[in-house]
């Protein structure tokens, strides 16, 4: 097969949670570029349908799926509501996240839960389903935890602290790593994808205070890019990647490798 063939995605679905803007909205142009069909979840239906009309202006077929997968049901109505359209699901993405910044010692416990809750268990729950519903009774699936450079190693003290993200997102490392032993005998792949600092509405604030520290510990000397998540993206959603499970990469101008 050539290598165009390998990264066609003609015929495949996606689901790509946290799809309406940021990382999650860069992520499905990119499979969407590629012929899948997606469906996005978000917890506001507003911004669903401002990127439903942005997507289906680069030629993508599209699904929005208001939701919040920090409460245990959701997981289940969105593989309802996909399911009923398309009939399969071939790729998941699990996107959706926030995070909590103060010391570790004043940390509010019901922070810790929503973020735990989100990032995790919504995170899990969401992944379970599918498999459930489509991977594992077709054999065939890609799934791509979005986790972050926060899951493989602490913050800089120059940094606020953001102890229930990191916990989360090392979590969702080695939920990745499990799963793929886990699920390999389905020809299910599972990897994922550890962005550093990119321009979202999550790191707003964090980039006001701290870009320029962000900037002089990062090798190319530089935040993320809107481009530079989509060729991973792609690349682990696509046949290209089919002899790759199990993997943590880390997307973040060479900050781990220092």
């Amino acid at each position: 097969m050539s290598v165009k063939d390998l990264m066609n995605l003609s015929g495949r679905v996606a689901i790509v949670t946290g799809g309406s803007r940021g990382l999650g909205l860069q992520i499905a142009e990119a499979l969407g570029e590629l012929g899948a069909k997606i469906a996005i979840t978000a917890r506001k239906a507003d911004e669903l349908e401002e990127a439903r009309t942005h997507l289906e202006g680069q030629g993508v077929e599209v699904l929005t799926v208001p939701s919040d997968l920090s409460k245990p049901e959701t997981a289940q109505e969105i593989v309802r509501q996909v399911m009923e359209r398309w009939g399969q699901i071939d790729i998941l993405v699990n996107n959706a996240g926030a995070t909590w910044g103060a010391p570790a010692e004043e940390h509010p416990l019901e922070a810790w839960h929503k973020v735990l809750g989100l990032n995790l268990t919504g995170a899990f729950l969401l992944t379970q389903a599918v498999g459930v519903a489509s991977m594992i009774p077709r054999r065939t699936g890609r799934i791509i935890n979005v986790a972050s450079v926060a899951g493989l190693k602490g913050n800089s003290p120059r940094m606020m602290g953001t102890l229930a993200y990191n916990t989360s997102k090392g979590g969702m490392v080695n939920m990745t790593r499990a799963l793929a032993s886990e699920w390999a005998k389905y020809d299910i792949t599972v990897n994922a994808i550890c962005p550093g600092y990119f321009p979202t509405k999550m790191t707003r604030g964090t980039l006001e205070y701290g870009e320029q520290i962000i900037k002089e510990a990062t090798p190319l000397g530089r935040v993320g890019g809107p481009e530079d998540l989509k060729g991973l993206a792609a690349l682990l959603a696509s046949d290209a990647s089919a002899f790759m499970t199990g993997q943590a990469i880390a997307v973040d101008g060479g900050v781990t490798a220092i």
